[in-house]
């Protein structure tokens, strides 16, 4: 397997490839390109890399105090199963920005098994929103 780089350099994103990803997902067909461009530039991006090409992708939306969520994960069929995932959302946890926040937040509908891993838990009575409560211990 290749190594993977995550970066949040907002430069190096394909945004061609990010809105054609998103386009064909579940969660976001409807959402015009304009719409993908402008959650982007108010995002916390998160780009998955194999030698300079991108193949995963995230985003936190959040106000870098208390609250954040985490959108649009996905990476490219050809690279999944090889724990890129796992690593985007790794970098989300340990990222500078996120530390200290109190509540983070993501819906799914099939990928809860990824979030558990990493202390998300389903709200109670639902089947898809999921929560994590702060991100550092001494919160």
């Amino acid at each position: 397997m290749n190594d993977v780089e995550i970066s949040t350099d907002r430069s190096r994103l394909d945004v061609d490839l990010i809105y054609g990803f998103l386009s064909e997902s579940y969660w976001a067909r409807d959402r015009p390109r304009s719409i993908v461009q402008t959650s982007i530039d108010n995002s916390l991006c998160f780009g998955a890399y194999i030698d300079d090409e991108q193949v995963g992708f995230a985003r936190v939306i959040t106000d870098y105090a208390v609250f954040g969520y985490v959108a649009d994960v996905f990476v490219l069929d050809p690279h999944q199963g090889q724990g890129i995932a796992k690593q985007l959302l790794q970098a989300i946890i340990e990222h500078p920005d996120i530390q200290g926040l109190r509540l983070v937040m993501l819906a799914t509908r099939d990928a809860h098994g990824l979030y558990e891993q990493f202390g998300f838990e389903l709200i109670p009575g639902s089947e898809r929103v999921m929560t994590l409560f702060a991100i550092r211990d001494d919160q």
